[in-house]
């Protein structure tokens, strides 16, 4: 019985307790199904309406990540990959536009739209990148080049530069059948006089050195070859001797635009007798920039207006602003036709006319179509009674740029742009109390002093790390020549154009010279200032993305915390951004060029050539210095063709010049690292780390860090570039490597 009573006892204290742990479950488990209850409960249509306001503001930025994330890979994504994650998108849009939300969890569609808008970005940008492929050179070669003029610039060097289509290499197609001939080259022309203009469409033939589109100059840097894989460019090169002009030009209509570009551009700079304000002033009205030399465009750099000169949203805005209320107050004179029509609608319609003829007129430059494409949303916002100046219309415009251009994402055009729009919407929308409270005269001086305020916030993070300039009277030089662009260039570039066909554009545009000189005189007045710049060092690769999500995160963040969030991104950025480090030594690609890093900058092994290269290194260290300069500084010894220096306690002997093969054995000491601006043939010495022309061509620019300790990291530019398309492509056309080693 005792047992028994025992036993009893403690079933029944295991019943208890099972029932108080059954209590304690349902009553924790009770708040858990009240969650789950409040997401599957269907949201009022008030919620649903600002979850989609958000959402679609917010797609772009979605987008934008699988878009970035695309060129992360050091190898370019297989097929296989690519049909997943096209399954995988069409599986969660479906998911997100069903009737009835998956687990009924009403949140999920959301998150399917997102992963749906990430992995279709990704696919968008892979298969953009294959859609632009076209040949590309596989090595470096020198003879007649003979081409169509598509296109005309300026180069680095201040000469005139043409583009060049329908390409033919003669002595290469004869020599090697099945070398890739480029259906796209630029040549810089040495050999012809500055102002020296080719006929659009003329072919030409000239005696050139063509190569294959260089990488970063150093690792890490601005990949030009990414660049010019998608511009279908597979060649670019320069031509010291006259080029031959082989026949007529080209009248076909594909080169229309760019012969009325260059027809309206030499007529306006004819009338207005030349120089350097009538070359600003014809490519303010047609795009072309062949006229503006470097000396302006370093003073406009240097002030903080080179986004004057490149048709972007400024212009497109003032264009169509100044058509928009010419056509509307025009028509509100004629009573009976203000009665009788929607002249709003009307001059939006005028507006978007001329904003698209502009568009064709400048060129397919990237910048421009984007610019185009945000006015051209605004302006069909006000012909659909929507509002023209919304995140909505932004995000619109962002969605349609990035589902033609993926690639234009990581362009500086593309982020300041759009980073501007968005800070001016937000910002105004922040100050428009404030702003309201002030006196009406007094309104338009403080909107002009906030656009710039705002706009240059938002965007002085993105020219910094992409141009490592920051212009210390920016503000200044653009609350100048902003009113100057408003009520002088654009009004009478427009009207000039307008008086034109009745002879009468003589007035017109006398003013738009005046102006255009007035904008150049507060350039260079500006850029005179001391301390005009400001170097910045580049900073990491994470940095730009962290900027980007913050700064969206800050702007359109739907809550506190989101926008709290945004602020931390921005901080970090900052963190990294300031915890930079350089290299301690940088080597060029063909071994002809290395710089090491001092105490008191870096120090250019040459004072000449290379000099893309030289101010490249220059900018990303945040150094103001010219390459003379830099090569003046203390650091490197020895003769010309064997300059010396030590890194990390190991001698570097850079090796150029005639013979600079045979010096190899004497600078080969143990432990030492010796770069050879030639290909040394023959058996390769042990005792010393060398980089040859041909290593160099594996490894691409070298980067070396001086380690605690005393050890030596490098960094080759092969290394943090991969193999994507861009880089290895030479081996994917008809035609492997060439049979003589030149390349």
């Amino acid at each position: 019985m005792a047992n028994g009573a025992a036993n009893g006892a403690a079933n029944g204290a295991l019943s208890g307790a099972d029932g108080l742990a059954g209590g304690q479950w349902r009553a924790m488990a009770a708040p858990l199904a009240g969650r789950l209850a409040a997401l599957r409960a269907p949201p009022s249509a008030k919620s649903r309406r600002l979850a989609s306001e958000a959402g679609f503001v917010w797609s772009p930025v979605i987008l934008s990540l699988g878009i970035g994330f695309y060129f992360l890979p050091r190898e370019e994504p297989g097929w296989l990959l690519l049909a997943a994650l096209a399954c995988l998108t069409v599986a969660l849009a479906g998911l997100s536009f069903r009737a009835d939300p998956p687990l009924g969890i009403w949140a999920l569609k959301g998150v399917a739209r997102a992963f749906a808008l990430a992995a279709g970005g990704f696919v968008l940008m892979a298969i953009r990148a294959h859609m632009v492929a076209a040949p590309v050179l596989a090595f470096a070669t020198y003879g007649p080049v003979e081409g169509r003029v598509i296109d005309v610039d300026r180069s680095f060097s201040d000469q005139i530069r043409v583009t060049l289509d329908q390409v033919r290499l003669p002595d290469l197609a004869a020599e090697e059948p099945d070398a890739p001939i480029p259906s796209r080259v630029r040549l810089s022309l040495h050999g012809e006089a500055p102002d020296f203009a080719p006929e659009p469409g003329a072919r030409l033939r000239a005696v050139a050195r063509l190569a294959p589109p260089d990488g970063a100059v150093a690792p890490g840097g601005f990949d030009f070859q990414r660049l010019a894989w998608f511009s279908s460019l597979g060649g670019v090169g320069y031509a010291r001797d006259p080029v031959t002009i082989l026949g007529p030009p080209d009248a076909s209509l594909s080169l229309f635009a760019f012969r009325l570009r260059m027809h309206l551009s030499r007529a306006m700079q004819a009338a207005m007798g030349g120089g350097q304000d009538a070359a600003f002033a014809a490519a303010l009205m047609t795009g072309d920039r062949s006229g503006v030399n470097q000396a302006t465009n370093q003073a406009l750099r240097a002030s903080n207006l080179s986004h004057i000169i490149s048709i972007s949203g400024l212009h497109m805005g003032l264009l169509s602003g100044f058509v928009f209320a010419l056509v509307r107050y025009g028509l509100a004179l004629v009573p009976p036709l203000a009665l009788r029509i929607n002249g709003k609608k009307v001059a939006a319609a005028a507006a978007l006319l001329a904003a698209t003829f502009y568009m064709i007129l400048a060129g397919p430059d990237v910048a421009t179509r984007r610019s185009y494409i945000m006015a051209a949303v605004m302006l069909l916002a006000v012909l659909t009674d929507r509002r023209a100046l919304s995140l909505r219309s932004v995000a619109m415009a962002a969605l349609i740029c990035l589902g033609l251009e993926p690639e234009s994402l990581v362009e500086p055009g593309f982020q300041m742009s759009f980073g501007a729009t968005a800070a001016l919407i937000v910002g105004f929308d922040w100050l428009r109390r404030p702003l309201e409270r002030l006196p009406k005269f007094a309104r338009p001086v403080a909107m002009a002093v906030l656009s710039s305020v705002v706009a240059g916030t938002a965007t002085t993070p993105i020219a910094a790390a992409h141009f490592n300039r920051i212009a210390e009277y920016g503000l200044v030089a653009n609350l100048l020549s902003i009113p100057v662009m408003g009520f002088l260039v654009m009004p009478f570039g427009v009207l000039s154009a307008l008086l034109a066909p009745l002879g009468l554009a003589a007035p017109a545009l006398w003013v738009l010279k005046v102006g255009s000189g007035l904008i150049l005189l507060i350039a260079e007045r500006i850029a005179a200032l001391d301390g005009a710049l400001l170097p910045v060092l580049s900073p990491p690769p994470s940095v730009l993305p962290l900027v980007g999500l913050g700064g969206a995160a800050l702007l359109i963040g739907p809550s506190r915390g989101v926008r709290a969030a945004g602020v931390l991104a921005l901080t970090g950025a900052l963190l990294l951004w300031a915890g930079t480090e350089r290299p301690t030594l940088l080597i060029s690609s063909d071994g002809t060029l290395a710089g090491v890093m001092t105490d008191g900058g870096r120090v250019l092994s040459k004072p000449k050539g290379g000099g893309f290269i030289a101010e490249a290194w220059l900018q990303d260290d945040g150094d103001l210095a010219t390459q003379i300069e830099a090569a003046a500084r203390p650091g490197f010894s020895g003769p010309k063709g064997a300059r010396q220096t030590v890194v990390a306690g190991r001698a570097v002997t850079i090796l150029s010049g005639k013979g600079a093969a045979d010096r190899v054995a004497g600078a080969c000491t143990p432990g030492a690292i010796v770069v050879l601006a030639d290909r040394l043939d023959g058996p390769r010495p042990t005792a010393c780390d060398l980089y040859d022309q041909r290593r160099l061509r594996r490894t691409g620019a070298l980067a070396l860090y001086a380690e605690p300790g005393g050890a030596l990291r490098i960094v080759t530019g092969r290394g943090g570039a991969g193999y994507r398309l861009w880089n290895w492509h030479p081996r994917r056309w008809k035609g492997a490597w060439p049979s003589s080693d030149r390349r």
